[in-house]
């Protein structure tokens, strides 16, 4: 007789762990791993099952391909509640590391421009909660906003937001206008962004009988404004955030996490 893999015959058994690759740069581990040791060095933390590069790798494969802790634990020889605490520790160093606001718009000023959008974390939601439901995706969820140079590279990631978050409202709650306004800096945005004033373009309004000036406008600043999709993407390569099943307070940490290892210089 053969059973099924999804039957509850199965629930409950061991998990075989198997060979397999992770697509970051080693450079990239060892980078990590640098900082979890550092992090222990000062808290003069006593011996641990997994070294620091150990560790490392196992928090990138959790963040890279969103393997759940029973999964990393027989990768990795621990147990689920041991897996848990190690990459929670890993993402609150890493957390400390991200480039706050006004680091990331260190450089820039008056004569240079930035995209601002937001985009939406999906979670494992139930229909009760209310406050992460985002009308315009449709979705349980919680709102990031990204600042992107021209080209598409990510400046800066904020933290996360319940999904029915307004762009707009997101934008002024993590002083991304005031912060742009003040180096004269200015911004492409989407209609979400009406009425942010100070240096935000977005486009015109549609109107049955728009001037086709307006219209040429509109379609030159949704060609500007496109490359912020690759900011996205190049957060939700981490596949954590493509459907988080993680709390919702744990996800600007993620999200944060994310940003430094985008950001950060293992060159050297």
């Amino acid at each position: 007789m053969v059973i099924p893999l999804s039957t509850p015959a199965t629930e409950g058994a061991l998990l075989v762990p198997y060979p397999a690759t992770l697509d970051v740069p080693h450079e990239l581990v060892e980078h990590v791993a640098w900082l979890l040791y550092e992090h222990r060095r000062v808290r003069n933390t006593r011996w641990r099952k997994l070294g620091c590069f150990k560790q490392a790798l196992l928090t990138l494969v959790h963040l890279r391909k969103n393997e759940t802790f029973s999964q990393l634990g027989a990768g990795f020889g621990i147990s689920q509640a041991t897996a848990w605490r190690y990459v929670d520790e890993a993402l609150d160093v890493l957390d400390s590391w991200a480039p706050g606001l006004h680091e990331a718009l260190t450089g820039l000023g008056e004569g240079d421009h930035v995209i601002v959008d937001g985009t939406l974390i999906p979670t494992d939601r139930v229909r009760a909660d209310e406050p992460y439901y985002s009308m315009k995706h449709r979705r349980h969820g919680m709102n990031v906003q990204v600042i992107a140079r021209p080209d598409g590279t990510p400046l800066w990631f904020s933290r996360a937001t319940p999904g029915r978050t307004h762009d707009l409202t997101a934008a002024r709650a993590h002083s991304i206008v005031q912060a742009c306004l003040t180096r004269q800096i200015r911004v492409l945005a989407d209609r979400a962004y009406q009425g942010a004033g100070a240096t935000f373009r977005t486009p015109y309004h549609h109107h049955s009988e728009q001037p086709e000036h307006y219209l040429q406008f509109n379609r030159d600043h949704a060609r500007l404004r496109a490359p912020v999709e690759r900011a996205f993407a190049q957060l939700k390569s981490w596949r954590l955030l493509r459907r988080a099943r993680c709390s919702t307070r744990r996800i600007g940490t993620i999200v944060q996490a994310v940003h430094t290892l985008l950001t950060c210089n293992y060159s050297g």
